[in-house]
């Protein structure tokens, strides 16, 4: 009966602490989209939270550490939209394409706009202080067009592609597009992000022509 009290305390501790560390992320996250600034103080995100800065501090050594936190579930988020615009197509190297037109599409949306950019713009501060948790993050990203592409290759549709470096080089392509407009403030042009999803695609293509499906996909 003992040990059963304490894992029952133990549970409830730890449901409460998971709550309150699910309230700091959101709450950051609300504010770093609405204020379309990386760093909001922690004062505005435990009031924003409605919790206290004893329990900021209780599971963040730092406000950069909250921020990565927030950079990884954003990054989850992410992950799971582009998962399901690539499971709408059949063929690999249209999976590729729903890939890259998702990660772009953060620029085009004026939603996915607001909450990517402080992120996108800081994202080498963050490298930098936070090397093995924001290659964590980002390996979520790469892993699904990384599949997709050795499913290329393996069904002879991407006859010539490496799907390790070639996913790398995806994720920057992707990457540098979508720095480069969101620091610009005029509206990103859709045509130009096409063109990008179509040099892309056709350096992937390379060795195999692409089947007039995948060329008339809109």
């Amino acid at each position: 009966m003992a040990a059963l009290a304490v894992e029952r305390s133990l549970s409830q501790r730890r449901s409460l602490y998971e709550d309150e560390v699910a309230r700091l992320v959101e709450a950051a996250f609300a504010l770093i989209e609405r204020k379309g600034e990386l760093e909001p103080r922690v004062a505005d995100i435990v009031r924003q939270a409605g919790l206290s800065n004893q329990a900021f501090y209780r599971h963040f050594p730092s406000k950069h550490a909250l921020l990565v936190a927030v950079l990884d579930a954003g990054v989850r988020r992410l992950a799971g939209y582009l998962a399901h615009r690539m499971a709408q197509v059949q063929s690999p190297a249209a999976q590729v394409r729903e890939w890259l037109r998702g990660m772009l599409e953060q620029a085009l949306s004026p939603s996915g706009s607001s909450a990517t950019r402080p992120f996108a713009l800081a994202r080498g501060r963050l490298a930098h202080d936070f090397p093995d948790e924001i290659a964590a993050s980002e390996a979520q990203l790469t892993a699904l067009v990384r599949d997709a592409i050795r499913a290329g290759r393996e069904s002879g549709e991407l006859p010539g592609a490496e799907p390790e470096r070639d996913a790398e080089t995806l994720y920057h392509q992707a990457m540098g597009w979508l720095q480069a407009r969101l620091s610009e403030s005029k509206p990103p042009d859709r045509d130009a992000a096409e063109r990008l999803v179509e040099f892309a695609l056709h350096g992937l293509l390379r060795g195999a022509p692409a089947p007039a499906s995948l060329r008339s996909a809109s």
